[in-house]
């Protein structure tokens, strides 16, 4: 990788972004790229904004830890949301949302709900629908990623309602999916403590999730994870077994670490990878074609922290080989935290969208020669 330079960081004035805060700017003044991309503020004024869904029209559906969700849009295509709607609010953690067929799907912790005919509709968005309603209301890792799969099925994850624990029922610590209709619920893994961030790898069609892994064990066990499903009824692990090779004490050898599957890769401990993108676009150069982009959002239980970036994992043949930094910035040298990533999106200009939700903003990031 090129060698990363302070850039010049824009922050143009709309009704989402009237006037950078000390805070944004201080933090646009840290970040750091490799040579030749550019970041800027696409929108703001989006609280503990996290997961990200692409609509119709270029509109950018956005989930949230405090109860809302909402839409923005770049009407004019200047690289700044100019629009902002609020879809819905005083919801249960509507971390979770994905876009199919006109129609906004939402991941609360205990259901999912839809929004039809929502492109017609952002400034008055209809009364949900609720699609699925047998999650555990558990608030403890309750919170959802949603996705569409390539099979046209709704894919998310249900975390353990512990840190370390025997979940007492099947649903907990699993993959699963659905129908878009509700039917058809099916686990497909398990031994998954806490997954926010999945996508497809394009040549293979893998399944790649990130699982957190579980707190006290130190600075530096157990490491995060980078996981491949390729199977209904794989076990990755969790409670008894960590990162393919950790048998953790406190629980019972009910399972042996050669009993589950082994992480595809291993990220360093608590550095709490969260969504992730496989990039397919045109406009980064050809060698962050079909790589992996990792949003890690950072420890809170470390002596001394880390994350708090974006990263790229290589992928060759269908399998990751390294990984590097990408953005960095959002933490300083004096520890002290100016950011969090959360999603990441890519546009129909091949750009990429990243969200923050401790400062409640979207990134814009772009590549020019």
């Amino acid at each position: 990788m090129k060698v990363i330079s302070r850039l010049i960081l824009c922050l143009a004035l709309s009704p989402l972004a009237q006037a950078a805060t000390p805070e944004q700017t201080e933090l646009l003044k840290q970040l750091r790229l490799p040579a030749g991309f550019r970041i800027s503020i696409f929108a703001d004024n989006l609280p503990t904004a996290r997961s990200l869904a692409l609509g119709d029209d270029g509109v950018v559906y956005v989930g949230s830890h405090e109860g809302s969700v909402y839409a923005v849009q770049d009407k004019d295509g200047d690289g700044l949301a100019e629009k902002r709607y609020l879809i819905a609010e005083n919801l249960y953690m509507p971390n979770g949302v994905a876009y199919k067929n006109n129609t906004l799907y939402v991941a609360e912790v205990n259901r999912i709900i839809r929004f039809d005919t929502i492109k017609e509709h952002l400034a008055q968005p209809p009364k949900p629908q609720v699609v699925f309603d047998q999650f555990p209301s558990d608030q403890h890792h309750g919170w959802k990623y949603l996705r569409f799969g390539p099979d046209g099925k709704l894919y998310t994850a249900v975390g353990a309602p512990c840190n370390i624990c025997e979940p007492e029922k099947p649903i907990y610590a699993s993959l699963v999916r659905l129908n878009a209709d509700g039917s058809q619920f099916e686990i497909l893994a398990n031994g998954i403590r806490n997954s926010v961030g999945f996508d497809w790898e394009p040549r293979t069609g893998h399944l790649f999730f990130n699982d957190n892994g579980r707190d006290y064990l130190g600075d530096d066990l157990p490491p995060e994870e980078l996981n491949e499903w390729s199977r209904v009824g794989e076990h990755f692990g969790f409670p008894y077994c960590h990162a393919g090779t950790i048998a953790d004490k406190q629980m019972p050898a009910v399972k042996t670490c050669a009993q589950t599957t082994a992480p595809a890769w291993k990220y360093k401990a608590h550095i709490a990878p969260l969504g992730l993108r496989f990039y397919t676009g045109s406009q980064f150069p050809a060698d962050y074609y079909k790589q992996l982009f990792v949003a890690q959002h950072g420890s809170w239980n470390r002596s001394q922290a880390q994350g708090y970036q974006v990263a790229l994992v290589k992928f060759s043949e269908g399998k990751p080989y390294s990984e590097t930094p990408f953005i960095t910035g959002w933490l300083t040298p004096k520890g002290e935290v100016l950011g969090r990533p959360v999603d990441i999106l890519q546009m129909p200009d091949s750009s990429l969208l990243i969200s923050d939700d401790r400062i409640g903003v979207i990134y814009k990031v772009e590549y020019q020669k």
